[in-house]
């Protein structure tokens, strides 16, 4: 569904049967705004969160998964803090989630934003996830009123920011740009 911004709008899922989640536990576990990732697979539930704190051991490893190179510690924990907005996706575990995919955006909150270091684990790439993560971002985004976004990645994962409708930079190789209106 867009909405007139032309975004998609996500929508979180209700979770039914014996794997919802109360929204007491959701707000414990995963802080204030936390909602549920629809997803396709029956035996988990995945959860959005921009408020829970993020292990940077846990956080680390996610991005080694995906082939980045180490950062020092310190230095994520600064661009963490300095971040706009920071989304975790969390595999639900009631005493142990799991961080499955990650992205953060930095920009100056009123008009332009960019996005970085957006990453789904690879055992949960293909289905979705990193598209639902951008999706989720992008609505975050628009709620706060920016004007545009710009999205920097590696050449080999461009495709799919096209597939998405991303547009690219004139020489179109590491980064595209989205423009609400």
């Amino acid at each position: 569904m867009l909405n007139n911004s032309g975004l998609r709008k996500f929508r979180p899922s209700r979770v039914s049967g014996n794997s919802a989640i109360a929204p007491e536990v959701l707000q414990e576990l995963y802080g204030q705004g936390a909602c549920v990732c629809p997803s396709s697979n029956r035996k988990s539930i995945f959860v959005f969160s921009q408020s829970r704190p993020f292990d940077l051991v846990e956080l680390e490893q996610l991005l080694e998964s995906v082939g980045w190179s180490r950062r020092p510690m310190r230095r994520v924990s600064r661009a963490l803090d300095k971040s706009l907005l920071k989304v975790g996706l969390w595999k639900h575990d009631q005493k142990f989630p799991r961080l499955v995919g990650f992205a953060r955006c930095t920009g100056d909150g009123v008009l332009e934003a960019t996005i970085w270091d957006v990453a789904v684990h690879p055992i949960y790439q293909g289905s979705g996830f990193g598209k639902k993560l951008m999706t989720y971002i992008l609505e975050a985004l628009n709620e706060i009123g920016l004007e545009r976004v710009t999205l920097f990645a590696d050449p080999g994962v461009v495709a799919f920011y096209e597939s998405q409708g991303w547009t690219l930079e004139p020489r179109g190789h590491r980064c595209a740009f989205w423009y609400a209106n």
